[in-house]
């Protein structure tokens, strides 16, 4: 049989199938029943800045309000603001008994925008036994006056900030809608990430024009969205040093293979697992494993990033060929669009 053991962060994964941040990693028998549907990693669903921000405040507000308190009076509660659970430590906690509950990495999840509070809590990731952790950074520069390189420069700053508080491996999820993504992957690669996540997927808010407002949502990704992150990551593998892993898009195994073609060292998948629960997992290795044999591959990593544009090509021309390609193709089925 072929072998689909996957070095992935400096992880050893018994395959390139990853669980990522979602519904099904909120409790420990979610994360159980990804592990024995048979993904090779799972990502905890993100703990948000705004999160820890929040529970930050919380705090002070409480520190305060007692401080005129004398120490008869330490039978009385302050009257505060009321503050659900501790997010943190309830992370925390699923960290801690998910890492004892499998036996594949578990790795953490942190939404963020800004250096803050949230950064120095990977230490606490890490030491409540995170694998790797993942930086969702989540950026929407809302002003139109920022400039593309201050967005840049945030999420390199970001990531140096929460490398130099963590020993463990830690990967970058990037949106594509940046000025010069490829430049600013190489950055991040230098700065230090052990790898790339491509890619997050923007919120787009619809409007309604019953009620005439504006309604947020987000729906199950499909496999048409793989395109986008595969072209990057055939661009990218070679060239950079951390590694690459897709997401979005992956519904069946066809889409896990294709990533692995491109060069990703892992295809990541929730939408697929929320639609058909995390039995799934096994019906996209299965189908992997076959194709493997079927092609007459003996490891994942004999195919590999065997679609990937050379090292030695001219990454630009040879883009700009697959459009001109895919126009002229295009023109012979629909006629001539430009």
């Amino acid at each position: 049989m072929p072998d689909l053991t996957t070095n992935y962060l400096g992880l050893s994964l018994r395959n390139p199938l990853v669980a990522s941040a979602g519904p099904l990693s909120q409790t420990v028998d979610g994360v159980r029943s990804l592990a024995e549907g048979g993904v090779g990693a799972v990502v905890l669903y993100s703990l948000f800045e705004e999160q820890l921000r929040h529970e930050a405040a919380h705090d002070i507000l409480l520190e305060e309000s007692n401080e005129e308190f004398y120490a008869e009076s330490l039978s009385f509660f302050p009257s505060v603001p009321q503050h659900n659970a501790d997010n943190s430590s309830r992370y925390l906690s699923l960290l801690e008994r998910s890492v004892a509950a499998v036996d594949i990495p578990v790795i953490a999840s942190l939404n963020g925008s800004d250096l803050g509070g949230w950064v120095e809590f990977a230490r606490r990731l890490e030491d409540a036994g995170a694998s790797a952790i993942e930086l969702n950074i989540y950026l929407v520069a809302g002003d139109v006056a920022t400039r593309g390189r201050d967005v840049e420069d945030k999420h390199v700053e970001i990531l140096r900030a929460v490398k130099a508080e963590v020993a463990i491996p830690v990967a970058v999820k990037l949106s594509p809608y940046l000025s010069a993504f490829g430049e600013l992957a190489m950055r991040l690669d230098h700065a230090g990430a052990d790898g790339l996540v491509l890619f997050n997927r923007f919120i787009q808010p619809e409007i309604n024009i019953e009620t005439v407002s504006v309604e947020s949502g987000l729906e199950l990704s499909s496999p048409f969205e793989g395109r986008l992150p595969r072209t990057w990551i055939a661009a990218l593998r070679g060239r950079v040093s951390a590694c690459l892993a897709g997401t979005s898009g992956v519904d069946t195994s066809d889409d896990v293979i294709k990533y692995l073609l491109a060069g990703a060292d892992v295809a990541m998948t929730t939408s697929a697992l929320v639609r058909h629960g995390p039995r799934h997992a096994r019906r996209l290795i299965d189908g992997l494993d076959l194709w493997l044999e079927r092609k007459g591959f003996a490891s994942v990593e004999a195919m590999r990033g065997m679609l990937a544009i050379p090292a030695g090509a001219n990454a630009t021309a040879y883009e700009r060929a697959g459009y001109v390609s895919a126009l002229e193709k295009a023109k012979q089925q629909y006629g001539s669009l430009v």
